[in-house]
């Protein structure tokens, strides 16, 4: 399609006027959005806190220790973890079929690294996601399994101020290679 000067300039003239307003304003928008609000002093506290009952989360899966694991989970039966073996429920299921059946049992030696943390809190209810690799040594054969995957974990503020695990959900790595690999 050929245009002469000035059917060309009018049309760009249209083009300019529509689109100009929506330029401008993503223009101040996107610095704004850009720009990295400082947490505020009990926000980063509770981030620090949460981070430390990740550390103690993955210590527990290291020794299958249910008394560290329960200073780190709500002790409630509306708590829930879903991993690859299943889908428990409540801080009982949790601690029997998890940390025992699945922690314990099979293996002789665990070691849970956790990386790559982010923590989101909003009000009394926080996430956090991250990143791990597990390497293990079977009981039956003293053979080896390294396994990585991610995970999401939910918390909530309970008794005065105390952050406990309500929500565990994680799985392997995807398929397609999406991910930060050790």
């Amino acid at each position: 399609m050929t245009f002469t000067m000035g059917e060309a300039n009018r049309r760009h003239e249209a083009v300019r006027r529509r689109w100009l307003p929506a330029l401008v304003c993503l223009a101040l928008v996107v610095p704004c959005c850009a720009q990295t609000q400082k947490p505020s002093s009990e926000t980063a506290r509770a981030i620090v806190q949460i981070e430390q009952l990740i550390a103690r989360y993955a210590a527990a899966a290291d020794g299958a220790d249910v008394d560290l694991a329960g200073q780190v989970w709500s002790n409630s039966p509306d708590v829930s973890f879903i991993h690859p073996r299943g889908h428990e429920h409540g801080w009982e299921e949790i601690k029997r079929n998890f940390y025992q059946n699945t922690m314990g049992a099979p293996f002789s030696e665990r070691k849970l690294t956790v990386r790559d943390v982010s923590v989101h809190v909003y009000g009394d209810s926080a996430w956090a996601e991250f990143y791990w690799h597990f390497v293990a040594k079977l009981r039956s054969d003293g053979s080896m399994l390294v396994t990585d995957g991610r995970e999401t974990q939910i918390y909530c503020k309970i008794d005065a101020g105390r952050w406990a695990l309500v929500h565990v959900h994680y799985s392997g790595m995807p398929v397609n290679g999406e991910g930060r690999g050790f």
